[in-house]
């Protein structure tokens, strides 16, 4: 006769376990039930009314739709002066010359081509797509600025002009990380590192910190731009007091023209407040052309044959020319989503929500009233970003503060159009250093705040980390 089941309890350490397993089981679904009410959008339209419908490897470079007559006029001029090539002077153009005398790239197209995504150079190329921000360890400036080399300045640049050493060659060698997912699927990461070979001008100082940043994308800038403070700010959560491990903040930084405090939006660490300053400093830091906002040539008095050279005027960037180029920035164009409405597409933007992915790339924002671009005001858009600063983790660290930014601390950069780079650009590379081959390598290097996010992810089966894939690739 076979015996009945024992009706017994489990001894107490034992109902224990069982108990505090059900209960962190709980606290998951809890938590995985309040990531889901995050509200996904699933519409098109990523940039509200100002949206394009094309998906061709032209999709980053069209002007929102209903611009006036006046910023259509402009946005065209700016495209113009966006694409060609500077010079350096004298030069019989004299709207064009004054590039560098030491500069990455000779236009801003040469960084961000076709006004997407740059990447890490290839073997033998040069920095273009892909800067080196550098600053002196322990030392910081106003309201937390990195104080560059002092022979080298904030950057190191790749190119000079003839008779004008560049500052150094940035080699990048990359270590294998392999790993496996739960499911038994394996991967390899690549981890960057990086050296500095034929310094032009000397050595660096001992310990010199250094950033790699790749060129993003420029769609969409202007309407980021227009959320209002109050919004991000809302969004942020620095003490983590709703102890959901996001703790977003916003970077501080200074604003040039008022020379007062502002909040960072622009860049990988939130470092500009503006798109005029952005733009500005790219002309400053990539080209080497000095404007209204940043006079000064971009070398040193200890690199005397860059000091030797003509400058282009005093600025070299006309307002008039900033000014267009600012505007053509602000209304590039978010191209819309595709196969929004397919349901492998549907169930990964759900699996983005509930992953928690969504609580720093916040789906949806709204833009306030503007009175010098009333074509972006009141829009809803989908940016999948905050724009505030959250801690990645060790292994995406730069060990370079800047301003409130830690090394470990980056803007959640937006994801709209992310799933068109390859069409753009015509490569897969993601995260701030172009470190990642594609949407699962990106996540994976995840940590941090993100860490819980990445884990879930790497949990999924396969079918369903696939349909997250699809929905960023429906970006």
């Amino acid at each position: 006769m076979s015996r009945a089941p024992s009706l017994r309890q489990p001894p107490r350490a034992s109902r224990s376990r069982l108990l505090c397993a059900l209960g962190s089981a709980l606290v998951g679904l809890l938590a995985l039930s309040c990531r889901a009410r995050v509200k996904m959008p699933h519409v098109a339209e990523s940039g509200g009314d100002t949206s394009v419908f094309d998906a061709t490897h032209d999709a980053y470079s069209l002007p929102a739709p209903g611009l006036s007559s006046a910023h259509r006029s402009a946005f065209f001029v700016g495209n113009s002066f966006f694409n060609q090539n500077w010079v350096g002077a004298p030069s019989s153009i004299d709207s064009r010359d004054g590039l560098g005398p030491l500069f990455n790239a000779r236009s801003c197209s040469g960084c961000h081509f076709k006004d997407g995504r740059g990447r890490p150079p290839e073997a033998g190329e040069s920095l273009s797509s892909l800067l080196i921000r550098i600053s002196r360890p322990g030392e910081r400036g106003v309201r937390g600025a990195p104080l560059g080399d002092p022979v080298y300045g904030d950057q190191l640049q790749g190119n000079g002009l003839p008779g004008v050493p560049k500052e150094a060659e940035v080699k990048i060698d990359y270590e294998a990380v392999a790993g496996t997912l739960p499911d038994g699927e394996s991967y390899v990461l690549q981890k960057p590192r990086y050296r500095c070979d034929e310094l032009g001008y000397g050595p660096l100082v001992p310990g010199i910190l250094m950033s790699p940043r790749v060129a993003p994308a420029m769609i969409g800038l202007g309407l980021l731009e227009a959320v209002p403070e109050a919004t991000l700010l809302t969004l942020s959560d620095q003490q983590d007091r709703d102890h959901d491990g996001i703790s977003g903040r916003p970077n501080r930084v200074t604003d040039v023209v008022s020379g007062q405090a502002a909040l960072g939006r622009f860049g990988w660490k939130a470092e500009q407040p503006s798109v005029l300053q952005q733009i500005a400093a790219a002309f400053h830091g990539d080209l080497g052309l000095s404007s209204g906002l940043f006079p000064e040539q971009n070398d040193t008095a200890a690199e005397a044959p860059a000091r030797a050279q003509p400058t282009g005027g005093a600025p070299e960037v006309s307002a008039d020319i900033l000014k267009a180029i600012t505007i053509y920035a602000r209304v590039l164009a978010v191209p819309a989503r595709r196969n929004h409405q397919d349901a492998n597409v549907s169930h990964g933007e759900e699996l983005f929500g509930s992953l928690g992915c969504a609580a720093c790339h916040v789906p949806t924002l709204r833009t306030a009233e503007l009175a010098d671009l009333p074509e972006l005001h009141a829009q809803d858009i989908h940016p999948y970003s905050d724009l505030l600063l959250h801690d990645m983790g060790a292994g995406l660290s730069d060990e370079r503060p800047s301003f409130a930014a830690q090394g470990s601390e980056w803007r959640t950069p937006p994801l709209w159009g992310i799933g068109l780079v390859k069409k753009v650009n015509g490569h897969d590379r993601l995260l701030h250093d172009g470190r990642a081959r594609g949407f699962q390598e990106a996540i994976l290097w995840h940590a941090g705040e993100a860490g819980s996010a990445r884990t879930r992810f790497e949990r999924l089966p396969r079918s369903e980390r696939a349909a997250v894939l699809a929905f960023l690739e429906s970006l």
